[in-house]
């Protein structure tokens, strides 16, 4: 796949949702600390987002670290902008997100 098709995938997703938590793992089975925390954090704060496995496909691992010129996960965006990784997500920010 070429960097310009995963980057259309990538917009496609985020076009398709308003909050994407790109992450290692999955929210019931997450592969890192700050993966489980950034997703139990928008959880808790009743956020309905789309998680996706970055471990799942190689390309996508990658390709979201071209995307965002940032290496670590879990990486959040909400309508399509990159917020942060695990940093960047408290509660505070997760109760905004809707408002």
């Amino acid at each position: 796949m070429t960097k310009s098709d995963m980057f259309q995938r990538i917009q496609r997703v985020l076009k398709n949702n308003h909050v994407v938590l790109f992450m290692k793992g999955t929210p019931s089975h997450p592969r890192c600390g700050f993966s489980a925390d950034a997703s139990k954090k928008l959880t808790e704060a009743g956020v309905e987002y789309k998680s996706i496995d970055v471990f799942s496909d190689p390309d996508l691992f990658d390709g979201i670290r071209q995307y965002t010129n940032y290496t670590h996960f879990p990486q959040l965006f909400v309508d399509g902008k990159f917020i942060g990784s695990s940093d960047y997500i408290n509660k505070f920010t997760a109760e905004k997100i809707y408002k």
